[in-house]
């Protein structure tokens, strides 16, 4: 129960997480598309790794059952997630240096504050690049992603560990029942043969 109470909270995390990053780059890989030109490495990497992890995550969200019953084979696909975010975020490490905002001083303003004299208000002018910050949230969607992968697979791997030991424990306790019951019905049917027998000796003494 608590497997599946966390499990489903990081996958909801990494779904969050993935559709807006997935989003960004593909509006830089329509553009370079549109453009006739090659998408760089640093946007297709991890473009199409949020395509294949947000794939992968919806898939074993809402087929969990069949996920925990295979949960090491989802913890070991995890894991690669976390390797292939890793190459992702490496390819544009260098958006992290980039400053995508530009504040310059602005107009300046006169408040009145009636017989108590005014005030001049000095104004800034904020100035966003939209590329950049769009790039610079997937680079942190990346990272966050190589931690939420992280996560899953650890719980799916011990989650395997600990199924699988149920499913040992399972299996001796029915093959020590089977075994039991074979050995009552085989001495069931002994004593059985045996009362005939006594019963066949005590008519022939009466004959």
């Amino acid at each position: 129960m608590m497997f599946a109470i966390f499990f489903a909270f990081w996958r909801f995390m990494e779904i969050i997480t993935l559709i807006p990053a997935m989003g960004m780059l593909a509006y830089f890989v329509h553009g370079y598309v549109d453009a006739n030109l090659l998408t760089p490495n640093y946007i297709l990497i991890l473009f199409i790794v949020s395509v294949l992890a947000l794939a992968w995550a919806l898939f074993t969200l809402f087929s969990y059952h069949r996920s925990s019953a295979n949960a090491q084979f989802v913890g070991l696909v995890d894991l690669g997630f976390v390797g292939a975010f890793i190459a992702g975020v490496y390819y544009l490490r260098f958006i992290k240096d980039v400053n995508c905002t530009n504040i310059t001083p602005g107009s300046s303003a006169d408040i009145s504050f009636g017989i108590f004299g005014s005030a001049q208000l000095n104004t800034l002018d904020v100035s966003v690049d939209k590329t950049c910050a769009m790039l610079k949230a997937s680079w942190a969607f990346g990272i966050m992603n190589c931690i939420f992968f992280f996560f899953t697979a650890v719980l799916a791997w011990f989650h395997g560990d600990h199924a699988e030991v149920k499913e040992t424990r399972y299996v001796e306790e029915t093959r020590r029942r089977s075994h039991g019951g074979s050995h009552h019905r085989r001495s069931h049917s002994g004593s059985h043969r045996g009362s005939r027998r006594s019963s066949h000796s005590h008519s022939r003494a009466y004959v």
